[in-house]
C-alpha cells in the first residue's frame, strides 16, 4: 500500500514537472508569436508606404522641372523683349554715385558768362547758339547710324551669320538651357545660351553648324552672358535649328534681296527692334525661311529651310 502511495506521489511529480515545461514553451511560442506579427505589421506599413512616397519624389522633381523650365522660358522672354539680366547689387554705396553733381556747378558758369560782357552780347549769344548745336551734333552723329535705320524696319537692320557649335553643355544652374562656345569667323568664339535641351540632344549640338543673330545686345541667362541667338523653326512642341544651303561656310552673311543694307552695329533694346521684326519671320510651306514671304538666302548658295516644320514661327 505504501508503495502505490509513493509511485502516484512520483508521477503526480512528473507530471506536474511536464505541465511546466509545456507552459514555458507555451509562453516562448506566444512571445515569438508576436514579434512575428509586430514584424509583419511594420513590413505592412513599409509596403505601404513606399509607393506613395516614390509617388510624391516623382510628383516633386516633376514639379521641380517644369518651375526650371518656366523660369528659362521667361528669361529667354525678358532678353527677347530686351530687359537686361542684372544680379540683384550687394554694395548699395555704388548705387549712391550721383555724377550729374559734378556738372551742376557747371550750368551756373555758363548762365553767368554772358552777364560779363555787355559789349560783345551778340557776339557771345552766337557762340552759345553754337555750344549748344556743338553739344548736339555728337547726338546726331550717334544718331546717324541709327536714324537711317530706324527710317525702315525691315531684316536688313538684323545680323545673322553662320556659325558652328565648337563646344557645348548644360548650364549648371537650369536644367532646360545649353552653354554654347560658337565660332562666328570673328577670330574669337562668342558665348551663346540657348533653351534647346528639352527639344535637341547635346549629341546633336556639338559641331552644328546653324545661323545665330550676332547683334542682339548681350544679357546673362542664370548668370551667363549670351552674346547671339541661335535661330530656329518653332512650335510649343517641336524646335528644328534651320538648315543653311550646301556650300556655305563660318562667317557668311544670311540676307534678304528685297529688303538690301546693313545690319545695326548692336540692336538698341528700347527701340524694340527685334520684338517688331521677329513676327514675320516664319517657316513658309515649302519650308523655306523668309521675311515677309520673301526667302532668306546666303548669296549664290542658296536657302534657309527647316528639316520638317512647315508654316511656323522663326525664333
Amino acid at each position: 500500500m505504501f508503495s502505490r502511495v509513493v509511485n502516484l506521489r512520483m508521477a503526480s511529480a512528473s507530471v506536474l514537472q511536464r505541465l511546466n515545461q509545456r507552459a514555458k514553451q507555451a509562453e516562448s511560442i506566444i512571445t515569438e508569436l508576436k514579434q512575428q506579427i509586430e514584424i509583419l505589421r511594420q513590413n505592412a506599413a513599409v509596403t505601404i508606404s513606399k509607393p506613395e512616397e516614390e509617388r510624391l519624389k516623382t510628383e516633386n522633381q516633376k514639379l521641380r522641372t517644369e518651375v526650371e523650365e518656366l523660369k528659362s522660358q521667361l528669361i529667354l522672354a525678358e532678353i527677347k523683349n530686351g530687359v537686361k539680366q542684372v544680379p540683384l547689387p550687394t554694395n548699395r554705396t555704388v548705387m549712391k554715385a550721383e555724377p550729374p553733381k559734378k556738372e551742376s556747378p557747371l550750368e551756373p558758369e555758363v548762365k553767368q558768362a554772358p552777364v560779363k560782357t555787355s559789349n560783345k552780347k551778340p557776339e557771345k549769344s552766337d557762340k552759345k547758339e553754337k555750344k549748344p548745336a556743338n553739344d548736339g551734333e555728337p547726338k546726331a552723329k550717334k544718331g546717324k547710324n541709327e536714324p537711317a535705320a530706324e527710317g525702315k524696319m525691315d531684316v536688313s537692320r538684323l545680323d545673322f551669320r553662320v556659325g558652328q557649335i565648337v563646344d557645348v553643355k548644360k548650364h549648371p544652374d537650369a536644367d532646360s538651357l545649353y552653354i554654347e562656345e560658337v565660332d562666328v569667323g570673328e577670330g574669337k568664339n562668342r558665348t551663346v545660351v540657348s533653351g534647346l535641351v528639352k527639344h535637341i540632344p547635346i549629341e546633336q549640338m556639338q559641331n552644328k553648324v546653324a545661323v545665330f543673330m550676332c547683334n542682339l545686345k548681350p544679357a546673362k541667362m542664370r548668370g551667363v552672358l549670351s552674346e547671339a541667338m541661335i535661330m530656329c523653326a518653332s512650335t510649343p512642341e517641336k524646335v528644328e535649328i534651320l538648315n543653311i544651303p550646301p556650300g556655305a561656310v563660318i562667317g557668311d552673311k544670311v540676307t534678304c534681296k528685297e529688303y538690301p543694307g546693313t545690319p545695326d552695329a548692336q540692336l538698341n533694346p528700347k527701340k524694340k527692334v527685334w520684338e517688331t521684326l521677329a513676327p514675320e519671320l516664319r517657316v513658309n510651306k515649302d519650308k523655306v525661311a523668309t521675311f515677309r514671304g520673301d526667302p532668306l538666302q546666303i548669296e549664290g548658295k542658296g536657302v534657309l529651310t527647316s528639316p520638317t516644320l512647315k508654316d511656323v514661327q522663326i525664333k
